[in-house]
């Protein structure tokens, strides 16, 4: 029997997820990423356990750990008053709970351990520097066109080519993710250049009116990441991820939040050497999934930001994309049942969940970031019920 190829469009997180896990249940698969070398930018993401678990069961929990911290709880904390509101046990509790940990990880470490996995299976093969512009399926097989004239065919193809997406533009002629108007802060601190008062091995996460700042350890332990997210206008280059941010831009935004908030972002310009330590992101989304044709048609199907883009107010983009890959596999794997109902059974599997991620991380972004009674009935409530609030079962038990 020949063996079945799944053609790739994009090598992010999500892309090589895929490659890899499909790879393993049997099928060839060929990776179409368009820039000259694999890299990712951005800085750190959290994978709850309902990530790490797949992670290990891909045999990755040795270079997850390698790279990785894993923080012992989440606290919240009034961004205005520093008042400390609720926490969230993680590092044993959630290895106990859950039977897998909760970890925080740099983006570039993650991506490098999912290539390095994918790029060692027999069956996947990498290819840089290839610009799709489009792809006919004909119900038998699906061919991508790219920029230099190349014809490549497959048994079907993946969509993981991101937010901008050109594999969803053809499937779904949707039009442009949203702006939201909310502008991301991002920078990476060596925790050694910081003062002992502003070091820290949990996961804190500051809300304030029409603001919030996460901060978290990464390459264990030894760099923290902090996101600052605000109200504000996007840059003219929406499409842009990263931009040059100004760290003065940020402390007007900040306003009139309590000192030990000031004091962390006041450390990022002496704390690196980088002449522009914060770095800007214009979040973008679409609305939740509507239905199970949002993420498969015919011989093609989406996955990660391609398919189900969302607000990180949830930390889970990263994850989604993970366990699109594993629930792809799951579904190539069913030899019995023709290949546009496998990617049929892999959207009705996903569509629900990813949909529930997405309402949720945009109710989240409305609740961090509240105003007036409703910010006060947030943070008497997290003050009440505490774990009961923060903790999130339904995702997290997968």
């Amino acid at each position: 029997m020949t063996t079945q190829q799944l053609l790739i469009a994009g090598g992010g997180i999500g892309g090589l997820a895929a490659a890899l896990a499909v790879a393993r249940a049997g099928w060839e698969v060929r990776l179409y990423e368009r820039a000259a070398e694999f890299s990712e930018v951005g800085a750190g993401v959290q994978l709850g356990p309902n990530v790490t678990r797949i992670l290990q069961a891909w045999g990755l929990e040795d270079e997850l750990r390698a790279v990785a911290a894993f923080p012992d709880r989440l606290q919240v904390r009034n961004a205005t008053s520093g008042a400390d509101l609720g926490t969230l046990a993680l590092g044993a509790r959630a290895l106990e709970r859950y039977g897998a940990p909760y970890a925080t990880v740099h983006r570039s470490d993650l991506h490098r351990v999912l290539c390095m996995a994918a790029g060692s299976e027999p069956n996947v093969h990498l290819n840089l520097d290839h610009w799709l512009t489009s792809y006919v399926d004909d119900g038998k097989a699906v061919t991508l066109g790219t920029v230099a004239g190349q014809q490549i065919e497959g048994d079907a193809l993946l969509g993981a080519d991101g937010l901008w997406s050109r594999v969803r533009q053809q499937l779904l002629n949707d039009g442009p993710p949203r702006v939201t108007g909310h502008l991301a802060y991002r920078t990476m601190l060596r925790q050694s250049a910081l003062p002992a008062a502003l070091r820290s091995a949990q996961v804190t996460a500051w809300l304030g009116p029409r603001l919030h700042v996460v901060q978290y350890p990464v390459r264990r332990g030894e760099w923290m990441n902090v996101v600052a997210i605000v109200h504000g206008d996007p840059p003219a280059d929406a499409q842009g991820w990263d931009h040059g941010a100004n760290a003065a831009d940020l402390q007007r935004a900040m306003g009139d939040t309590c000192a030990p908030l000031r004091e962390l972002i006041a450390a990022v310009p002496e704390a690196t050497v980088n002449d522009h330590a914060w770095r800007l992101w214009a979040l973008a989304d679409r609305p939740p999934v509507q239905g199970a044709g949002d993420m498969a048609q015919g011989l093609v199907a989406l996955a990660g930001d391609a398919a189900h883009p969302m607000r990180p107010y949830l930390a889970q983009g990263a994850g989604m994309a993970i366990e699109d890959a594993a629930e792809l596999a799951r579904a190539l794997a069913m030899d019995a049942v023709d290949v546009p109902t496998r990617l049929k059974r892999y959207a009705l599997a996903r569509w629900q969940r990813c949909a529930r991620v997405q309402a949720r991380s945009i109710r989240n972004g409305q609740i961090f970031h509240s105003t007036g009674v409703v910010r006060l009935g947030r943070d008497a409530s997290i003050k009440l019920l505490g774990e009961r609030i923060l903790d999130v079962p339904w995702l997290y038990a997968g």
